[in-house]
């Protein structure tokens, strides 16, 4: 499949999340992290939190907690979904999630309401000897809702492979 550069840049996906205490908490433990300032609001204040943070790879799945639809009303729907568009045409082969990275402009804590905008960063092909790698990079920028402030930038990469004949 050609890379379509003209979808690059394109928004795939709108959302506010409210950021609450128990997918924060229920989050630490299922990634295995014991600390008790994800658990305990004094045990952030006394680690210099203003409220309870959440795990460092928590924006991940924000889109999927804290997402209320009385939150969304209002937001302006994406019709047209670029990333769609390229993972439509890609055809037969195997997904895989490749990197994943968080750009912290500070934590995000408990109690912080979201707007996050995503994203088409880039598509690019890289060929093997066996496959055909296609590369799609999503980026999602968080910031306050009330102030615009940014927050955390997640990046996310999918990669298609599809073998050789």
């Amino acid at each position: 499949m050609p890379v379509d550069g003209e979808l690059i840049g394109r928004v795939i996906a709108r959302r506010i999340v409210a950021v609450e205490r128990a997918p924060v908490s229920i989050f630490a433990k299922a990634v295995k992290d014991g600390s008790a300032v994800y658990q305990d609001p004094r045990a952030a204040e006394d680690a210099g939190f203003a409220a309870i943070p959440a795990p460092p790879t928590f924006p991940f799945a924000m889109p999927y907690w804290g997402a209320h639809p009385e939150l969304q009303e209002g937001l302006e729907p994406v019709s047209d979904n670029p990333l769609w568009k390229v993972m439509g045409r890609l055809g037969p082969g195997l997904i895989l999630h490749g990197e994943q990275e968080f750009e912290y402009h500070r934590p995000v804590l408990v109690g912080d309401v979201l707007r996050g905008e995503d994203v088409l960063a880039d598509v690019y092909e890289k060929e093997t000897d066996s496959a055909l790698m296609t590369f799609v990079v999503t980026e999602t920028v968080w910031t306050e809702l009330k102030t615009g402030d940014p927050v955390v930038t997640a990046r996310f990469n999918l990669v298609h492979r599809a073998k050789r004949s």
